[in-house]
């Protein structure tokens, strides 16, 4: 008997635009390989993804985001297929749409017993110190300012650089310059982002800072099944990302860890969570203790690292959970790694004696990987070159200013502030997405930094990190403000001694 019942079908969803989305043809593999029929509904166009042979079909994803033009598609979709399917949503916008709609869409897909605002509660990065806070979860002291002057003051209280984020940033618009997180490091950077907060969507929040460092950078892999007991995944250890020193997974290693397991199942528990989970962490330099910094209502992109002794990773596993199948125990392969090959060519290219998966390139399926190489270095070039004349274009503004006499150059004058630079992009935290597209090297990087030249080195690097405060016996607080009220919460949980 096959692992998975494969009549059923699986419909893979994805509502974000970036066609360099590696988890999507990661679900495509680990389900089509199963002998599921996978069908794709994205914006495939100038992606990869649907070169594989294990696509079924392609489907034209909704026009936004908003729950009611996903049901609709949706259920075009499940008339084109005429029986109930699983749905696997890719990314935090499809997640929180299809939980939104589950009972409308019930007759057609199968989905995990979820309320309809717990995916939209984890998801929001305003509301996850709450949840934190109630699960007694570690996490970063969080402000979130009612004005532009209260935006200035939180930055001082935390201390600078602070981290600022989007509290939905799926809700960002594309091509506005945004970024979900972003490095503060002034008082007038942090004024610029709160004005921007209507074009955000969303509310903005900032946070205290926690550099990264040697093994600092951890992620948790995992689906709650409907005992709500957490299955299949596993903890991983971010070796390098893309950009270097912060930023998306480019290598990643299955590492033991029992802490990230407690922690996790411990907020599975205090929520009632169901469904694919996939947590970002990082552990302070000073406290020991690992900082809940993102929950993500749906599979990691590097979610393949986990595939167990068993061939049961949580894509796998959430098929076998829905359709009434149990999910074998958990067969740990640690030491298994995960390299993303546009961002870590070289990580991709050493021997790997504990197993290793790529993200673009199978033996089995090679086309998505041969397609990759030539869109990746299209699409830098393109980026490249719009950089550059960028550049151009503010060389040449600098040079007539100058020309015109020192009256015209007030905005590099005296009164200027050197470290706000542009606001959102010039402090940009490396690991804070733009609206659309992945990151990109700037005009002026080193060659290590390029696109297949990027060599990772042996520090760890990943997103965007922030400390909670420590109070007088060590204990973590985590604070959300709103104006002049403060509301604290103290975590009494001991400091690990690692």
């Amino acid at each position: 008997m096959p692992l998975l019942d494969t009549r059923v079908p699986a419909v893979v969803l994805r509502i974000d635009r970036n066609p360099f989305h590696h988890g999507t043809l990661g679900a495509v593999r680990s389900l089509g390989r199963a002998g599921v029929e996978v069908h794709v509904v994205a914006d495939t166009a100038g992606s990869p993804v649907h070169r594989s042979r294990f696509v079924h079909r392609t489907h034209t994803p909704p026009p936004d985001a908003s729950p009611d033009a996903v049901r609709a598609v949706l259920q075009q979709v499940a008339g084109r297929i005429g029986r109930p399917a699983v749905l696997v949503p890719m990314d935090d916008a499809s997640a929180i749409a299809a939980a939104r709609t589950r009972d409308g869409l019930a007759a057609s897909y199968l989905l995990p017993e979820l309320p309809g605002a717990l995916a939209e509660r984890v998801a929001d990065k305003a509301e996850l110190a709450a949840v934190c806070a109630a699960a007694d979860v570690p996490h970063p002291l969080t402000l979130i300012p009612d004005s532009a002057a209260r935006a200035a003051a939180d930055v001082r209280r935390l201390g600078l650089p602070a981290v600022a984020k989007w509290s939905r940033p799926w809700l960002l618009p594309a091509g506005g310059g945004l970024r979900s997180t972003v490095l503060v490091r002034s008082e007038r950077q942090a004024r610029e982002l709160y004005l921007r907060t209507e074009e955000a969507g969303s509310r903005l929040l900032l946070q205290a800072y926690l550099p990264p460092g040697q093994d600092r950078d951890w992620f948790f892999h995992g689906y709650a099944d409907r005992s709500g007991a957490v299955r299949a995944g596993g903890p991983g250890r971010k070796q390098s990302a893309w950009p270097r020193g912060a930023g998306l997974t480019a290598v990643g290693r299955w590492t033991p860890n029992p802490q990230l397991r407690e922690l996790t199942e411990r907020l599975v528990g205090e929520l009632g969570y169901r469904g694919v989970l996939d947590l970002d962490f990082r552990r302070c330099g000073v406290t020991g203790r690992y900082h809940l910094l993102d929950f993500n209502p749906r599979p990691g992109a590097q979610f393949r690292l986990f595939e167990d002794g068993a061939g049961v990773d949580v894509v796998r596993a959430l098929h076998l959970d829905l359709t009434g199948r149990p999910v074998p125990d958990a067969l740990p392969r640690s030491g298994r790694e995960f390299v993303v090959e546009n961002y870590a060519p070289l990580a991709a290219l050493r021997a790997a004696p504990t197993g290793r998966e790529l993200a673009w390139y199978a033996p089995d399926d090679r086309m998505p990987g041969w397609a990759m190489c030539g869109l990746w270095g299209r699409h830098v070039s393109r980026r490249l070159g719009q950089r550059l004349r960028a550049t151009a274009a503010g060389a040449a503004g600098l040079r007539r200013a100058a020309a015109a006499g020192p009256g015209a150059a007030s905005a590099t004058g005296p009164g200027a502030d050197p470290a706000a630079g542009s606001g959102t992009d010039s402090a940009a935290v490396p690991g804070g997405r733009p609206a659309s597209g992945p990151p990109v090297p700037t005009p002026g990087s080193s060659p290590s930094s390029l696109p297949f030249l990027h060599s990772p080195g042996s520090g760890t690097s990943g997103p965007s990190g922030s400390a909670g405060a420590s109070g007088p016996s060590g204990s973590a607080v985590v604070s959300v403000s709103s104006g002049t009220s403060v509301t604290s919460v103290t975590d009494n949980e001991k400091a690990s001694s690692r």
